[in-house]
């Protein structure tokens, strides 16, 4: 349509009366009490103990009484990480039962009927570089056995206004993801029960959606959730048809072979990542440390934690893994704040403790740090105040490196992968990092989980540029790199949103011809 004449007309936009389900999670957090010790430590409890598994912008978007405040947290202290209720014999959560009164009394004053204790300060819009990034979605449709048309599911991020969605409907779970080398297709992997799917994956230009399955022997599509791509073009994923193994796709013709570790031999599990080493050989997480595939050989060579339980029960199953280009492989154990070390020549694994976060701690009384070491972390998702949560990890291939995003303390641990020298760099404040990809140019990656941002760490400049996701809620999990040409695009899988956003770049050039076409 051609507009004959400019026209002229006015309107009134009339501000919110409840803007805050329209903030990302960061900001949210900033805004909440800490003036005083007992506000900053609750500050720390919700940042740590009610976002473990998804943004502060889920929980805190709707207004609750204190009575309301105590029926979630008592609903909570005996949830798993999918939200689910686990029974009245379940020992509650340590940290949410010591600090269940006082807990919803501050989160009444903050997010409450009443006037709120909380004090916003939004951040600067993108500038830069960071306006001139590219985001590409591609949905996942829902689970076509549910039987639930696309008109229901009615909130995918795209409208702040709505909040941030929730993952409670019937979707195909969108975990990691990876572009193939060729730059035509996106794969991703599911973990969420379904009859089709393993892996998903999207055509980048029609955006087409297909999915691949592995049997599982309950006769469902078996569940993935790590997944990674090596120099020659194989994506390698972890994959349970009954006991967790590793598959591994063929790109060009979408043929998948699984391999299962031999009997007696630890399954692939836990929050399940998967890496690649300068050897040529698989990496990927177990319930009890970490295991290494020869794909030539097509054998597994097993590495146990040194240390598979806290003294104070302190539950030490794996979270993350990476591998370093000399051949050896590294795990997070989350809730002991542990890393192992596994040794590629030699077969042996040992360990890495990382210290307490000491400006925590030194804010709690004797008391609560005696119930607090006495106590531990029944998982991952319940840490002490000072906590450092080691979480999902990535290795420079060019560089003796390694990364290790941790979690509650909001710190990126830089680790020399020989001498195991340790630096620890802060974040912005208030970002919680996920998982680390290292970039061809060293450059650390790290998806912010807590809030719809990307860092880009810049090693020699020590300097971080944020990237905001266009989606609210997007609840990223972890980031991969597709390199080519001299050209970069990030993968940002959203599990919460059932999409993979795909950020690209544009250069000066790329917006000046932009400019040039839109010209009269």
């Amino acid at each position: 349509m051609r507009i004959a004449a400019a026209k002229r007309q006015d309107f009134t936009l009339k501000p919110l009366k409840d803007f805050v389900r329209q903030l990302p999670g960061d900001m949210i957090l900033a805004a909440l009490p800490d003036s005083t010790p007992e506000d900053a430590n609750m500050k720390t409890i919700v940042q740590n103990n009610c976002t473990a598994c998804h943004t502060p912008s889920y929980i805190l978007q709707h207004k609750f009484d204190e009575a309301g405040w105590n029926a979630i947290i008592n609903l909570m202290k005996h949830a798993n990480v999918y939200g689910i209720y686990q029974g009245p014999d379940h020992k509650a959560s340590p940290v949410l039962e010591h600090n269940q009164k006082q807990l919803a009394a501050y989160l009444a004053r903050a997010r409450g009927p009443g006037e709120t204790s909380m004090k916003f300060n939004l951040r600067p819009r993108p500038s830069g570089e960071a306006a001139r990034v590219v985001f590409t979605d591609y949905e996942a449709p829902p689970d076509p056995d549910v039987g639930m048309p696309y008109k229901v599911l009615t909130n995918n991020g795209a409208d702040w206004s709505l909040g941030t969605p929730s993952y409670v409907y019937p979707g195909f779970g969108v975990h990691d993801a990876w572009i193939d080398a060729d730059g035509a297709s996106i794969y991703f992997t599911c973990n969420v029960p379904n009859n089709v799917l393993t892996l998903g994956k999207f055509d980048l230009k029609t955006g087409a959606f297909k999915p691949l399955k592995v049997a599982a022997a309950n006769g469902l599509a078996a569940p993935a959730h790590g997944m990674t791509r090596t120099p020659d073009g194989t994506i390698w994923f972890n994959v349970n048809p009954g006991k967790g193994g590793l598959g591994k796709l063929d790109t060009k013709t979408d043929k998948i072979e699984v391999f299962i570790p031999p009997e007696g031999m630890a399954p692939t599990g836990g929050a399940t990542t998967v890496d690649y080493d300068g050897r040529g050989m698989i990496w990927v997480s177990s319930p009890t440390g970490a295991l290494r595939f020869d794909p030539a050989a097509e054998k597994f060579t097993e590495y146990k934690s040194p240390t598979p339980k806290a003294a104070n029960g302190g539950i030490g199953l794996t979270y993350g893994v990476a591998a370093d280009r000399d051949g050896n492989g590294y795990w997070a154990q989350m809730a002991i704040d542990t890393l192992g070390i596994g040794d590629g020549k030699y077969g042996t694994a040992r360990e890495m403790k990382l210290p307490p976060v000491e400006a925590v701690r030194a804010r709690l009384s004797p008391d609560d740090i005696a119930f607090y070491e006495k106590n531990g972390a029944p998982d991952f998702s319940n840490p002490a105040p000072y906590a450092q949560g080691p979480r999902r990890m990535g290795a420079d291939k060019n560089d003796d490196v390694l990364y290790v995003g941790n979690s509650w303390a909001g710190t990126l641990a830089k680790i020399n992968t020989r001498t195991q020298e340790t630096t620890t760099i802060p974040l912005p404040p208030l970002r919680k990092p996920y998982h680390v990809a290292v970039d061809s140019h060293h450059n650390a990656w790290l998806n912010i989980w807590m809030t719809d941002q990307v860092l880009r760490y810049d090693p020699k400049a020590n300097m971080f540029t944020a990237f905001d996701i266009p989606t609210r809620g997007s609840e990223v999990r972890y980031v991969s790199l597709y390199e080519k040409d001299g050209q970069m695009k990030v993968v940002l899988p959203s599990y919460r949103t059932r999409k993979v956003t795909v950020m690209s770049f544009r250069s000066e050039a790329d917006i000046a011809a932009a400019k040039a076409q839109a010209a009269p």
